[in-house]
């Protein structure tokens, strides 16, 4: 009995000194931080609390098992300061932070940097029992970007009001401080009227029919956001994508009667949000009357609002808008006027594995930190497809994966290059993106196991998964064509005279063309149509054991009409796989429509919206091959045909990866 005490003892003193000495998977990471090697833990604090901080202070002890206690001698301290010298930037997010065993200290500007202190003082606490460890640490923080948010197009496809607020509460721990609240579309308007009711009527709305959001609901959730120190900036879309305010109304906006009948929406609309800025749209449509635009810019900010205007859209000069959003790599910011970066930040075309990559290792419009003209980004979701369930428009999108990179990247800044110079590519575990990226990955791999329970969280370890993949050999349009590495994998090939290399990469997820062809590079610098390649590695598994696997070779938009492959066909392109020389075959397609529509949902054509493929390992090596032709680049099943592969083994449900394998294309423990 004494010497189980004796080791109960012992465990109880190295506990903490042996938390304290492992570094916490912080995410965003600081951009000061040293670790003093101290740890706090008690069961009681006393509060000295400055300015409205004691709600979040109070809930985040509650959420640790510490008793606020006057008479303790440990101190949980708030203070308010004028300025942050050490903060470079964004001074009004800034905070500083210090752990040690006698108490906690934050001091920041604004209540906002509190909040952001907090967010990573919860991050910094485990809990063994009923007693919270906290790692000691000093630590001196600000955000490089003022914006860092993320979009809901719920014009196109409604999300409910408890979606909404689970998404902005967890990713507000991750000091995503924007949510772009796209309300109107072709299909629907979303935000409830009281002066003209009818827009709300099913009979103008050509989706979701009755869904929308009550004038009550909307000031709901502003204040939500207010809570978790988010902004919330409505979107009402003018004067394209209006089709639903034409049924309603039968005038276009830009008519004066238009004119008129949205004047008194948009004065409805800054009555009820209290909240600083109006989006205004202005996107991808032609302008028939040239006062629109200035008008409305006018008009919104009479009633106090600012205003924000897509780019492409209405050309504005430095006093005309006071903020433009870049949505296509036709957008160019201007100096004067600040800009919000989503020109290659559309998750509705990500894939799985292979985007988040670039999104990670890219700057943010090869800015390394924001300026006055540089606030920061958006990650967007268009719905332009029909998508269900509604958990599907965030796991099909990896809202969640993607969302994690940009709040590291955004809050930290730097970044090797933009999004369209190295692109997807991991090619060497010696470069500074491979190595950038694995140290991300473990982190939010980290933060999906213990803060992401019961969220749609679609990712796994990808940066030990290694591939070999050949030259492309020209197929002439036949996809059946079968060249060399189909009889013997080797280095180099030699094909009708000509020399076909090999070359290694790194990830799950491969893009050969990506989805935006040439502008962002895939594993071709020159990919041609009418082209077949092949890629294997080989799979070390300590074990034969039965486990899952993703796979798909065409990752499909949640924002293009295509069709479901045919039924036997793991694609259009002809792509084929084996694993131990035994062929994988597809799935049964559970979307069997043949007239494209983006009012037919699709079903299980993406890996992640569906169980993964059970499939066999043999203890020792197992050889993973695949076919991958193409013909061309656009098809009329298929608008974006991406020549890609995703596969990595996975836990049967699709949970995890599998431990302990090794990917080797060259057989190498």
């Amino acid at each position: 009995m004494k010497q189980k005490l004796f080791i109960l003892f012992i465990l109880c003193l190295w506990l903490p000194a042996a938390y304290a000495a492992g570094k916490p998977n912080l995410l965003p990471w600081p951009q000061q931080v040293d670790w003093t090697g101290q740890t706090f833990s008690g069961k009681d604090i006393s509060l000295s609390l400055a300015g409205n901080s004691r709600q979040m202070v109070t809930d985040w002890l509650a959420e640790s098992n510490i008793k606020v206690n006057p008479a303790s001698n440990k101190t949980f301290r708030v203070t308010l300061v004028e300025n942050l010298p050490e903060a470079e930037i964004n001074q009004q997010e800034a905070y500083k932070l210090q752990v040690s065993s006698q108490g906690i200290a934050i001091e920041a500007t604004t209540e906002q940097g509190v909040y952001w202190a907090i967010q990573t003082l919860r991050q910094l606490t485990a809990k063994k029992g009923d007693r919270a460890y906290i790692t000691g640490c000093q630590i001196t923080d600000w955000p490089a970007f003022r914006i860092r948010g993320f979009m809901q197009d719920v014009g196109r496809s409604y999300i409910s009001l408890e979606e909404l607020k689970r998404e902005i509460a967890i990713l507000a721990r991750y000091k995503i401080n924007v949510f772009h609240w796209h309300l109107t579309e072709n299909q629907s308007w979303r935000l409830e009227s009281k002066i003209f009711p009818m827009i709300n009527d099913s009979i103008h709305t050509t989706r979701m029919p009755g869904k929308y959001y009550t004038l009550e609901e909307a000031r709901e959730l502003v204040e939500f956001c207010k809570q978790h120190q988010v902004m919330l900036i409505p979107e009402l879309d003018m004067s394209g994508h209006s089709a639903a305010f034409i049924r309603t109304f039968r005038h276009d906006m830009q008519s004066p009667e238009g004119m008129k009948i949205l004047k008194l929406l948009i004065e409805e609309v800054c009555e009820t949000f209290d909240t600083p800025y109006l989006y205004i749209g202005t996107d991808e449509v032609q302008f028939t009357n040239p006062q629109f635009v200035p008008e409305m810019v006018a008009f919104v900010r009479s009633k106090g609002k600012k205003v924000i205007s897509w780019n492409p859209g209405w050309h504005y000069q430095p006093g005309e808008i006071d903020m433009t959003h870049l949505w296509s790599y036709r957008g160019k910011a201007q100096p004067g006027i600040p800009a919000i970066d989503s020109r290659f930040h559309y998750l509705n075309h990500f894939d799985t594995f292979a985007d988040i990559r670039a999104l990670y290792n890219s700057s943010i419009y090869n800015h390394t930190e924001g300026s006055d003209d540089m606030a920061g980004v958006i990650l967007a979701i268009w719905n332009d497809h029909l998508v269900q369930p509604e958990e599907n428009i965030i796991r099909e999108n990896h809202l969640y994966p993607n969302m994690l990179a940009i709040a590291d990247r955004s809050w930290r800044g730097g970044g090797a290059e933009y999004f369209d110079k190295a692109g997807t590519n991991l090619a060497s575990e010696e470069s500074p993106e491979y190595k950038s990226f694995a140290e991300f990955e473990k982190r939010m791999l980290w933060h999906k196991e213990h803060s992401f329970k019961g969220y749609p969280f679609a990712y796994v370890k990808q940066t030990n998964v290694k591939w070999r993949i050949t030259d492309a050999f020209p197929n002439e349009g036949d996809m059946s064509r079968s060249f060399p590495p189909e009889a013997e994998l080797k280095e180099s090939y030699t094909y009708n005279g000509k020399t076909y290399e090999t070359g290694e990469t790194i990830g799950a997820g491969i893009y050969l063309r990506h989805v935006w062809g040439t502008l962002v590079p895939g594993f071709y610098k020159e990919p041609q149509e009418n082209h077949t390649a092949y890629a294997w590695t080989w799979v070390y598994s300590p074990r034969e054991q039965e486990v899952g696997a993703w796979i798909e070779f065409q990752n499909y938009g949640r924002s293009e009409m295509d069709l479901a492959p045919p039924q036997g066909k793991w694609d259009y392109k002809g792509s084929r796989i084996w694993l131990n020389d035994r062929e994988l075959l597809p799935p049964v397609w559970t979307a069997t429509h043949t007239v494209k529509s983006n009012e037919t949902a699709l079903g299980n054509e993406n890996c992640v919206a569906r169980e993964p493929l059970k499939v066999h390992l043999q203890k020792g090596w197992n050889k993973v091959f695949m076919k991958l032709p193409v013909g061309k680049f656009s098809l009329p099943e298929v608008r974006l045909n991406k020549w890609m592969f995703t596969f990595v083994l996975v836990t049967p449900d699709g949970e995890k990866a599998v431990d302990g394998l090794i990917y080797s294309p060259d057989k190498k423990k």
